[in-house]
């Protein structure tokens, strides 16, 4: 015994000694900057000594509290996880005795609530939506376990637009718990959705990281809009389990981050095989390390197309001309990283694709089964709804809950519930979307002009081919709107486009083409540094720093 005690001293006494030195060494090296802070810098940080994951927690917490629910009420984030600083504490712990898991062990990462987290940790999982409030999941998200596995801390729960954007006729951005979503790059500006409020609270470091969704456009929108990283994985390269659906031909969760070499190291940690998850067991193996495929050099040599058909067509698009400009100056500068731009490199489907309405009838039909099958899952809900009719009735029932003015509507929710099955006209339009989007789409323009990817400005109809093929996007900063831009109304109480919103530089691939597109955002992204040529507007930056709650 005597021996034992003897070697537990040791033990501590090593401990004491080890975090003495690293943290004396680390006094002369900056904390990190919290509104731009990188993964990397944040792991070494922690590996150091100069702080540890209850500090960051705290920080996060505290610029959370800053501009979320008062200042320039950005309503970013829903809840925070109560058990994130136990959760902290004991990776701490693990960290000095083991060393860390991952480039992601102790490292908080809001997810969107959509994705699932279980009830007993204090947080739920809503979709924003009153109808799931206290529900209890059987299990956590198949990403979510990744994260855990990788010692990451679930940080909280952000903000959305309503059932993913797939409710009615509603701003982006809002939904019924979180309330309305706005920019930190324009007052009341439009964050784009329905990913909105990860991307906001990644672009101005209320967490380290975050994870959002995509059916069409959830995760590059507002990427595009927040001046940060998103990528779109191949449907089936990240589990869906456990998140609550639209549709599992559409539906892929992906990182929204301050840099691609963030983006690329969460990635890595969150792809790969569920059993959960039928999709993703038809996906390449091994799982790529993506930040190997960071390189500035990766454009050398590439041939780049650009689908100008409908797509760089303002009068289809809807975009403001200046995305336009930008993007011209965008393909010198992949010239100058020595891309081969081929011009135009055009979708032989691309106007079937804008005139199409089968996304629309497979998305319906989805939703409907899937979103009933999500309640039948749960182990308890304490609202008592039950299925896609019951939300809309309790929508009805609960104004002021669901339905306050000017964000009444419900016509998707109407629109799906009136689906009746998988019937011969759904399964004709799965088809043909694949067809649109892949076989006469991305992979037949890749075919026929010999290319490595696809290259457009974010805004517009952009996601949709890689929306209805299930293949991927990145998407990295690009510009900002000016000063003179015209302002325009895109809800009761959001603009776009604005002053200073950010536009996104959107690159598109076949199937499972990630690390070769990851190369290509971070070449582009390395030689522009456009990301910090603009912050956001001075109120929505909060101010708390890690030395701030040190000590604390």
């Amino acid at each position: 015994m005597a021996s034992l005690i003897h070697l537990v001293t040791w033990i501590c006494a090593g401990l004491v000694f080890s975090r003495s030195f690293l943290a004396s060494a680390a006094i002369t090296t900056p904390l990190p900057d919290l509104y731009e802070a990188s993964l990397t810098e944040l792991q070494a940080g922690l590996t150091s000594g100069q702080f540890n994951s209850v500090n960051l927690i705290k920080a996060y917490f505290a610029r959370i509290e800053e501009v979320n629910l008062q200042g320039p009420l950005l309503r970013a984030v829903i809840e925070t996880n109560p058990s994130a600083l136990d959760e902290a504490a004991v990776l701490d712990n693990e960290r000095l005795l083991y060393g860390p898991r991952s480039a992601l062990h102790g490292i908080p990462v809001l997810v969107k609530d959509n994705i699932g987290t279980v009830a007993f940790e204090g947080m739920n999982t809503t979709a924003g939506s009153y109808t799931l409030f206290k529900s209890i999941i059987p299990e956590d998200a198949g990403v979510v376990k990744k994260l855990r596995q990788a010692g990451a801390i679930i940080l909280g729960k952000a903000n959305l637009s309503e059932w993913a954007h797939f409710r009615g006729n509603l701003a982006s951005g809002w939904s019924g718990r979180g309330g309305q979503c706005t920019n930190a790059y324009y007052p009341n500006g439009d964050p784009c959705g329905s990913s909105s409020g990860s991307a906001v609270a990644s672009s101005i470091g209320l967490t380290a990281v975050a994870l959002g969704t995509e059916t069409d456009g959830s995760i590059i929108c507002p990427a595009n809009q927040n001046n940060i990283v998103g990528i779109k994985p191949t449907v089936g390269l990240t589990s869906r389990a456990g998140v609550i659906p639209i549709s599992e031909h559409q539906d892929t969760v992906g990182p929204l981050a301050r840099s691609m070499s963030d983006a690329a190291i969460v990635l890595s940690i969150i792809a790969g095989p569920d059993p959960n998850d039928n999709f993703t067991l038809a996906q390449p193996t091994p799982v790529p390390d993506y930040a190997m495929a960071l390189s500035n050099s990766s454009l050398v040599g590439k041939r780049i197309g650009v689908p100008r058909a409908v797509f760089l067509n303002d009068s289809m698009t809807g975009n403001d001309p200046y995305v336009n400009v930008v993007f011209e100056q965008a393909l010198e500068t992949l010239k100058e990283l020595g891309a081969t731009i081929v011009d135009p490199a055009d979708l032989p489907s691309a106007y079937e694709i804008y005139n199409s309405n089968n996304e629309t009838v497979v998305l319906d039909t989805d939703f409907k089964v899937q979103l009933n099958a999500w309640f039948d899952s749960l182990v308890a809900n304490p609202s008592g709804v039950a299925s896609l009719a019951d939300v809309i009735t309790f929508d009805n029932a609960n104004p002021a809950l669901e339905e306050p003015p000017g964000y009444t509507g419900q016509s998707i929710l109407v629109e799906s519930e009136a689906t009746t099955g998988f019937n011969a006209s759904y399964y004709q339009s799965l088809a043909f979307d694949k067809e649109l989007g892949a076989t006469r789409g991305i992979d037949a323009a890749l075919q026929a002009y010999s290319l490595d990817a696809l290259v457009l400005p974010a805004p517009g109809y952009t996601t949709v081919p890689a929306a209805i093929a299930g293949y991927p996007i990145i998407t990295v900063p690009l510009g900002f709107y000016p000063d003179n831009v015209t302002i325009v109304s895109a809800g009761p109480n959001t603009v776009y486009p604005a002053p200073g919103i950010p536009i996104g530089l959107s690159f598109l691939g076949t199937a499972w083409s990630e690390y070769k597109l990851i190369g290509f955002g971070y070449a582009y992204e390395q030689r522009t540094q456009t990301r910090l040529q603009h912050l956001a507007y001075p109120a929505a930056i909060p101010t708390t720093q890690l030395v701030d709650v040190m000590g604390s």
